[in-house]
């Protein structure tokens, strides 16, 4: 009989499209914190996620806190963004004798708020901003089927189902001082919170109704609750009326995060009505590290045209162990891997302060972003890459707020296949389309008020 092993990379149950609030539904999350979500505004993110030489008024930059600098007198800058996700997911099934079965498919859609954030001057050359965003997403929902009949006479099938679902969120407040002319220098403190929920439930069909036969669910809680700190740095080596050309870098301190885990597992008995109860309580800490990361960046700016490039690099693997994931007595080989992501990102503004044309004052932007995932399964390392694009809608002629919108299609794949005790499994290629919609709200004290008192006589 063909066993089709339960793994992290194995597909959802679901067959048909369906809607949830979480943020992700990707097999790719069952273990650690999840998927890590790109972080920025949609204006970074439809230009690939590029921001670390960022410096503009009109946008909460919160990949570098050196950024913060840069708000204007008198000014206040609101950001909120909304993505909306459809995921697909395909998969290549093997026999035990490794022939392959043809694919299974999937889809999944969500829509969730991305980020809030707000930035503000404190005094001169000194800002702030604040955000609150998720970091990472765990969604996914996958089965297997043992049927053992040599082993097991009496009973039929078993059927695995895993499950998981919950977020870990990022609060932000950064501060940004520029001491000199052309140089900017921030630090931010980042807090982590959220929970996961992860549950496994193996189900026993009898094929003679005899004797006691149980099934086992059981569940594992992980609380996240820590800080965290970065440091970043702006230098303008080109700065004129006509472009600026900034450097951008960062660092990320790492550190334990090691999130508070209870599990429990409980058993009941289907012929006789017996009620669940628990077997294995436990209370502890999952040990797992926030990675060290550094962040180079280069953007430039002249009067139409807008280019950024960003490299990202994290010690994911330096800072933390494998492990063998038992799945169903299959051992599974998880690797943490350190990650290196490159981004690339245009934006083209033909004429900013064209009163008769509105498509001229409107942004269009264009970006990549390539790099791998965090870990890998049965030493197989996950190619992760995205093609971004969106539009800016200004809201008034001489004001710096805006509607943006961005969409992007992006791909998690691996070519190879993995061997888990001598069955061959496929990994799955996830292929995902986003629609994301932010609102960037300005104002200062020359133009573009958006909450004023009225005043009567």
């Amino acid at each position: 009989m063909p066993l089709l092993v339960v793994v992290a990379m194995a597909m959802p149950m679901a067959s048909s499209a369906q809607t949830s609030s979480v943020n992700a539904y990707s097999p790719y999350s069952m273990y650690g914190l999840g998927e890590i979500l790109t972080p920025g505004s949609v204006q970074m993110r439809s230009m690939g996620g590029v921001g670390l030489g960022l410096r503009n008024p009109g946008q909460v930059n919160t990949l570098n806190p050196a950024a913060a600098s840069i708000a204007p007198q008198k000014s206040f800058l609101f950001d909120v963004n909304f993505d909306a996700t459809h995921y697909r997911n395909n998969q290549m099934k093997y026999s035990a004798e490794g022939s392959a079965l043809g694919k299974a498919r999937t889809a999944y859609n969500t829509v969730n708020i991305h980020n809030i954030a707000f930035a503000m001057p404190l005094v001169k050359n000194l800002g702030l901003n604040f955000s609150i965003t998720p970091y990472s997403s765990v969604g996914y929902k996958v089965k297997s089927i043992d049927q053992q009949f040599d082993n097991w006479a009496d009973i039929g099938e078993i059927e695995y189902i895993h499950a998981g679902e919950g977020d870990v969120s990022e609060v932000r407040l950064a501060l940004g001082w520029a001491p000199i002319r052309r140089l900017s220098i921030g630090v931010a403190a980042k807090y982590y919170w959220g929970s996961i929920d992860r549950q496994y439930t193996t189900l026993i069909t009898p094929i003679v109704g005899t004797g006691d036969y149980y099934s086992t669910v059981g569940t594992d809680t992980y609380v996240v609750n820590n800080f965290k700190f970065q440091a970043g740095l702006q230098w303008n080596i080109i700065q004129n009326e006509k472009r600026m050309l900034t450097l951008g870098a960062t660092y990320d301190l790492g550190g334990k995060l090691n999130p508070h885990k209870e599990s429990y597992v409980y058993t009941n008995n289907p012929y006789h009505d017996s009620v669940g109860f628990p077997i294995k309580p436990s209370d502890d800490r999952l040990d797992l590290r926030m990675p060290h990361k550094f962040g180079a960046g280069i953007y430039y700016v002249s009067r139409s045209l807008s280019w950024g490039v960003d490299y990202n690099y994290s010690l994911w693997g330096d800072d933390n162990e494998t492990f063998d994931e038992n799945t169903n007595s299959k051992n599974i080989v998880v690797d943490y891997t350190n990650t290196h992501t490159l981004k690339l990102g245009f934006e083209y503004v033909p004429r900013k302060t064209d009163t008769r044309s509105y498509f001229n004052r409107m942004s269009y932007r264009a970006g990549f972003r390539a790099g791998n995932y965090y870990q890998a399964f049965g030493g197989e390392q996950i190619n992760c890459f995205a093609i971004t694009a969106g539009l800016g809608l200004p809201l008034r002629l001489w004001g710096s707020s805006s509607v943006n919108i961005a969409f992007e299609y992006g791909r998690m794949s691996s070519p190879n296949t993995i061997k888990v005790d001598a069955q061959k499994v496929g990994l799955t290629t996830q292929n995902y389309y986003k629609i994301s919609l932010g609102f960037s709200l300005f104002s200062a004290d020359t133009s573009d008020y958006w909450f004023v008192r009225q005043k009567f006589d």
